[in-house]
């Protein structure tokens, strides 16, 4: 089993989403958070004055999949979150030693 963590634009989550689901993942934890990487913030203007955003807004998403699907969503997400531009974001790939599901007390692949 895999973890894969992708931090992306914002307004690439809907389109993301839909397509991950295609691939057959049957969950995922969205979380908002604040970052930078090469862009190193942005300057913005509000009632003609000039400001510093240092931490862009991000969304990032966590899902465990078996690895037999590991490839795929990579693609997917890849494909669907790309704009070409400074800033589109990562993707980060953990082994999962082990996950169980606390309702049922199910582990491996069948608590996914």
């Amino acid at each position: 089993m895999k973890k894969i963590e992708a931090i992306i634009r914002p307004f690439k989550l809907d389109e993301v989403k839909e397509a991950i689901l295609e691939e057959g993942v049957t969950g995922m934890t969205i979380t908002e958070v604040r970052g930078f990487g090469r862009q190193k913030g942005h300057t913005e203007s509000y009632r003609g004055a000039e400001y510093r955003i240092d931490f862009a807004p991000k969304i990032k998403i966590e899902i465990c999949v078996p690895d037999e699907i590991v490839d795929n969503v990579i693609n997917v997400i890849l494909k669907t979150a790309k704009t070409g531009q400074i800033g589109d974001g990562k993707i980060f790939i953990y082994n999962i030693e082990e996950a169980i599901r606390i309702r049922t007390e199910e582990s491996g692949k069948g608590a996914l």
